[in-house]
């Protein structure tokens, strides 16, 4: 009885919660004892919404103000000159501003691996830059 178990449920990323439901206990019945009164529901039905507006929606894309700014991120770059079946290294690839290049996130994936082509200084890293992939993904 109550909404404790559904509320916690919910905080762990249930979207559907099975309850028993009648208008009165006193009707009896082989589930009455368990079973939620219309006010009861109705309760549990407020304290999943509160917990569910208290954590908020996940949302992973970029709001205004960081797409204004996305130009002072740091992303990978190509500081000295590449050839063509290079690999890259610590000292051609780096971390560096502005945001125009690879998320630094990537930056062990891309260690070791060769240049699909001669590759300028200065050049934002990107995936079509690396030679013999044939799908980005198979190096994340």
């Amino acid at each position: 009885m109550g909404s404790d178990v559904a509320v916690a449920a919910v905080t762990l990323g249930t979207c559907l919660i099975e309850k028993h439901f009648t208008f009165s206990r006193a009707y009896g019945g082989p589930d009455s004892a368990f079973s939620m009164e219309p006010e009861e529901f109705k309760q549990i039905v407020q304290d999943i919404r509160t917990v569910e507006k208290a954590l908020g929606l996940i949302n992973y894309s970029l709001t205004a103000k960081e797409k204004e700014s996305i130009a002072f991120r740091r992303s990978l770059f190509v500081v000295k000159p590449v050839r063509a079946g290079e690999p890259f290294t610590p000292e051609n690839i780096r971390s560096i501003r502005p945001g125009h290049g690879l998320h630094t996130r990537y930056l062990q994936n891309l260690l070791g691996r060769r240049a699909a082509r001669d590759i300028d200084e200065g050049t934002p890293m990107s995936w079509d830059l690396l030679g013999g992939m044939s799908h980005y993904d198979d190096y994340l």
